[in-house]
């Protein structure tokens, strides 16, 4: 059986998986989504139905964290409802999920403590606890609900903090390495519960907790080691990612951050690319060349940007912002076929 487990973004949703994770990795194969409010989780759902659909195995869903609309699940238990041997599972703690818990067997919902907890109390239950993953688990709790009268809890806004800026690794590119990495400094965060001061002493150190898992191989500044782990996967994933414009060819990232550093270091790495694409979410292009290509003139010919030979910007207003890298590249590809006239074949 496959456990697949969705929850919220930030270090409570984290927190969840980290515990599922903890018991469960060992006696099952896991995979993990991650979701914001309102329509993601639809489409996210659709995602997991889609990975249990082609593996055609028994599975368990569990979903932490968020809080459904009725229509959603009614949906989803329909979803359930058509698959033999799937289950469903949600434990939450927002009061807004009130009427889908009356009318659903599966929806677990307690106010009085945070989803981490909720999630630990269930599988400890079965499996038995952990000390040291009890304290993390408290400490996360405090500052999720809020409990500053609690000595867990400035601990927990350094831990909810740090989560929320490791965005060094894009996960609609890169799922798996992403959530390694929010697990790696979660696991991280254990070695200050119950340390005096820890919250000042996590605070110190969350700089050189980031550089022990970029690291591989000789020591750098921050940035240029998360680059050469970034340059790394991508050169691993550009079969993938490729395009084509005018006889050059490029690749395709999304949301990477600092990609001046890491554009630049991924055609250093793979000299048969002539240019780097980078498109966000505020749908924003961002080119990057070597000298082989004007990406100036490729900025002004695909949405009417400019800049610099090797390195320029442009704003593409019909880019639709989603969660399959694979749909995200191919609206590149089609923008580059339609304002050039060319047909791009995948590379």
């Amino acid at each position: 059986m496959k456990i697949i487990h969705l929850s919220h973004t930030d270090l409570d949703g984290y927190g969840c998986q980290y515990v599922s994770r903890f018991f469960l990795s060992k006696r099952y194969e896991m995979s993990f989504y991650n979701s914001n409010y309102g329509k993601e989780i639809e489409e996210k759902f659709d995602m997991i139905l889609a990975e249990i659909d082609s593996g055609n195995e028994k599975a368990m869903i569990i979903i932490s964290d968020l809080n459904l609309a009725p229509a959603q699940c009614d949906s989803f238990a329909a979803a359930i409802r058509e698959r033999s041997g799937v289950k469903l599972v949600l434990l939450d703690h927002h009061i807004t999920g009130e009427v889908c818990e009356r009318e659903n067997a599966w929806y677990y919902l307690d106010d009085s403590r945070c989803a981490t907890k909720i999630c630990y109390d269930f599988f400890s239950g079965i499996f038995g606890g952990n000390e040291r993953l009890s304290a993390l688990v408290d400490t996360i709790n405090a500052v999720d609900i809020w409990l500053d009268d609690d000595p867990r809890f400035e601990l927990g806004k350094v831990c909810m903090g740090a989560i929320s800026s490791a965005k060094e690794i894009n996960k609609v590119m890169f799922n798996a390495q992403g959530m390694s990495y929010i697990f790696y400094m979660i696991e991280r965060f254990g070695d200050f519960c119950g340390v005096a001061n820890g919250h000042i002493a996590l605070d110190d150190a969350l700089h050189s907790i980031k550089k022990d898992f970029f690291r591989k191989g000789s020591d750098d500044t921050l940035s240029n080691l998360v680059s050469r782990y970034m340059v790394g996967l991508l050169s691993e994933a550009k079969d993938e990612m490729s395009v084509e414009y005018r006889g050059h060819k490029g690749l395709v990232s999304t949301n990477i951050g600092d990609v001046s550093v890491i554009g630049n270091d991924f055609l250093m790495a793979n000299s048969e690319y002539d240019f780097f694409i980078n498109v966000t979410s505020k749908k924003t292009l961002s080119f990057r060349g070597n000298g082989k290509v004007d990406v100036s003139k490729m900025a002004a010919e695909l949405v009417g940007g400019g800049g610099h030979a090797n390195a320029s910007g442009g704003f593409f207003a019909g880019f639709r912002d989603g969660y399959d890298y694979a749909e995200i590249r191919a609206q590149i590809e089609n923008l580059i076929k339609e304002r050039t006239g060319e047909k791009n074949e995948r590379l």
